[in-house]
């Protein structure tokens, strides 16, 4: 028995060793100690992008010394910012309703819905001091990334006290928190019932960013609007308007208060950092916190500040925050020149309290005492203890949300609607112009391929390169070189990686004894170079992998440009090391609009097949429970200018195989559907979405053969 079991414990050991000694045949990196950081390549390399913008700002910014020069600077930050946010809709009808009331301990509140846009309910609460009703300064308060928003205590707490210091205040619920969560849980909305605020602001605004939009948008419309509303009560100063948030309310009342220039007075809390500090801390934010092309336009976030000038201004910090306090104090002082230039250094303040992402009770205080003084309305200043309302009492709706009582507009569906709207404008002429435009794509020049090593098989040589990449990492590929003398080679890139490629008996292995080279490389994302920020294969993808999305916008240095560069140096190095050879490209997976983008601007390839990836960037703003790990090889606003199926058409006379193409929600497209949505040149390639990798190999090799 032990005899048997002993035996039972060896072969267990020796498949353990055999596929652990087959998986290090495969790798690269692990042979380069030097190397051992490449999987936070792509997040640094985004980084450097925009650390050399950021540079040229603050150039810019040192070079201002006059009145007259930021007044200019102001100017400027005015329209970049309005670009970078996008255009406003047209005001529409609020259409206020009120709910109901409460009294109680000096506060009476009354439950309030507007329309910020046609069906667009934005749910909210009006605090009023039971004592005076006539002249009021207001606050309007942003809440942070909490569920029940201005509903839970340490809002209330801050809210409240405003009262009592005969202050209104207007609180209202952003999207995708308090009454306005779009994706409830329900039978037909299984992959994102019941999800977190941060992930209800990126997953629908991901989707906005892919028909053009910034979701910061909508964001900062609702607080404009919110004024809007205020200027309609008898009961309000329109002079002495103050607007406050922490966290994710700090980012609101930064960005409104920026936009506005009613807001008399504003303290955005536990958000106002640079952006050097930012993506060298915690990277970037969720999706409303993230301007299109902010950085590449020339902009930081002391910009928020420095364009309100001589407006009062305070700064709410803490220095164990997430939101780095080095980078709020760098901002402090670059923004105190800008106030001191326009004679109003008095006006721009700082609090800073030593704790965490918080409301301390100092920070409190000092904010009560900014907007006494700022919006004239004097009295003390200390933090009282109050009774909170109960969320049920503060619940505007019959059911607490609006998608339910109301049946409104979601992020979704006003993002599906502006996409239905939209005709790409694309103009076969002019379309490697746009490409490079709007993905940021710049012609790489291969520097350096280290060898690593071959390995021996049957039929053929596993080699192992590393290839400089655009930035300062390396690409990891292998070369599998046929035994027998060919002048036929596939690039195979792959979202699953080269190890899932050139694994034995796999797609790779079946092409090198068919006589074909065929070179697999890692992309950043996959294989040897996936991380924490962008996991590789197809997994599901969440907001921190958005996050390094997130930073390609900012910068205007998208991730597919990052891609087609990568596949353009690999091809620079096959013509290198077989220049005489003819070379198909495979692209499989969510790599697929990568591949295809580079093939419009790399007319060297003969063929290029496309294999169960992503049939069209539209798709994914059409349906609500789309697949997120799509998004990092989306090209954001593209649908505006052109689609992937304009790109299949632009390979023409080139052969193009399609195979098992799937939709945004991941439903494969039938051959019908397929037909419909890609032009006839485009052949397609008769797989399974489910093939196996040895029936792939052969009906990629079909393929390949029969097309001459």
């Amino acid at each position: 028995m032990k005899l048997k079991s002993f035996t039972i414990l060896t072969g267990i050991l020796l498949f353990l060793t055999t596929v652990s000694q087959a998986q290090d045949e495969l790798a690269v990196l692990p042979y380069w100690k030097y190397y051992g950081a490449q999987p936070m390549a792509l997040y640094h390399h985004l980084c450097d992008q925009a650390f050399a913008q950021l540079n040229q700002r603050k150039k810019a910014v040192q070079a201002l010394k006059t009145l007259q020069d930021w007044q200019k600077r102001q100017a400027f930050v005015r329209q970049k910012l309005q670009e970078a946010v996008g255009a406003f809709p047209e005001k529409t009808p609020l259409n206020p309703v009120i709910t109901g009331k409460i009294e109680r301990n000096g506060v009476t509140v009354e439950k309030l819905y507007f329309e910020s846009m046609p069906n667009y309910f934005v749910t909210a609460a009006l605090f009023l001091p039971a004592r005076e009703r006539k002249n009021l300064p207001v606050i309007i308060f942003c809440s942070g990334h909490g569920a029940p928003a201005f509903r839970s205590g340490v809002y209330q707490q801050m809210v409240l006290n405003y009262v009592q210091k005969g202050f209104a205040v207007l609180a209202f619920d952003p999207i995708g928190q308090g009454e306005r969560t779009q994706y409830v849980k329900s039978n037909e909305l299984k992959r994102f019932g019941n999800l977190k605020p941060t992930l209800e602001h990126s997953y629908p605004g991901a989707q906005s960013f892919v028909a053009g939009v910034s979701p910061a948008m909508y964001f900062i419309w609702d607080g404009i609007r919110a004024v809007d509303y205020l200027l309609t009560r008898p009961e309000i100063d329109a002079k002495r308007i103050g607007i406050t948030g922490r966290s994710g309310g700090g980012t609101q009342s930064a960005y409104i208060a920026a936009m506005d220039s009613r807001i008399a007075a504003a303290a955005p809390e536990c958000y106002l950092t640079t952006y050097d500090k930012l993506l060298k801390s915690n990277g970037p934010q969720d999706a409303e916190q993230i301007l299109s092309g902010m950085l590449a336009k020339g902009l930081d976030l002391g910009d928020l500040v420095e364009v309100r000038a001589p407006r009062p201004t305070l700064m709410v910090t803490t220095t164990r925050d997430m939101f780095s306090i080095d980078g709020a104090r760098e901002l402090f002082d670059e923004a105190k020149k800008a106030y001191k230039a326009l004679g109003s250094e008095a006006n721009l303040e700082k609090t800073e309290d030593d704790a965490g992402h918080a409301s301390t009770q100092k920070n409190r205080e000092a904010t009560y005492a900014f907007f006494q003084k700022h919006l004239h309305n004097p009295g003390s200043n200390a933090d009282e203890k109050i009774v909170p309302f109960t969320e049920d009492e503060l619940k505007v709706t019959p059911t607490g949300n609006v998608y339910t009582s109301l049946k409104g507009e979601s992020l979704f569906s006003l993002t599906q609607k502006r996409a239905s709207k939209s005709k790409p404008k694309s103009n076969p002429q002019n379309l490697n112009k746009q490409i490079i435009s709007l993905t940021g794509y710049t012609p790489p020049v291969l520097e350096e391929v280290v060898f690593s090593g071959k390995f021996p098989k049957e039929g053929y040589d596993l080699e192992k390169y590393l290839v400089k990449g655009p930035g300062a990492y390396y690409l990891p590929v292998l070369w599998l070189r046929p035994h027998t003398q060919s002048n036929k080679t596939v690039l195979y890139i792959s979202s699953k990686g080269k190890a899932d490629i050139a694994k034995k008996e796999g797609v790779g292995e079946q092409l090198a004894k068919a006589g074909y080279h065929v070179v697999v490389p890692d992309l950043s994302g996959a294989g040897e170079l996936a991380n924490a920020y962008l996991p590789g294969g197809d997994s599901f993808i969440d907001s921190t992998s958005l996050n390094v999305w997130f930073a390609g916008i900012l910068t205007q240095k998208s991730l597919v440009a990052i891609r087609m560069e990568e596949i353009q140096l690999i091809t620079e190095f096959i013509k290198t090391k077989a220049p005489n050879t003819t070379v198909t490209a495979v692209g499989v997976g969510t790599f697929v609009p990568d591949l295809l983008h580079a093939a419009v601007v790399t007319p060297s390839w003969s063929r290029v097949a496309l294999i169960d990836g992503l049939g069209a960037y539209r798709s994914l703003t059409e349906h609500e429970q789309y697949l997120p790990r799509y998004i990092p090889s989306v090209v954001s606003g593209a649908i505006l200018a052109y689609d992937l199926p304009d790109l299949v058409a632009a390979l023409s006379p080139r052969r193009v195989g399609v195979s098992g193409m799937l939709n945004g929600a991941g439903q494969a497209l039938l051959l019908e559907e397929l037909k419909k949505l890609y032009p006839t040149n485009a052949t397609p390639l008769r797989l399974s979405t489910s093939a196996e990798a040895k029936n792939e190999g052969v009906a990629l090799l079909e393929w390949i053969e029969n097309d001459k």
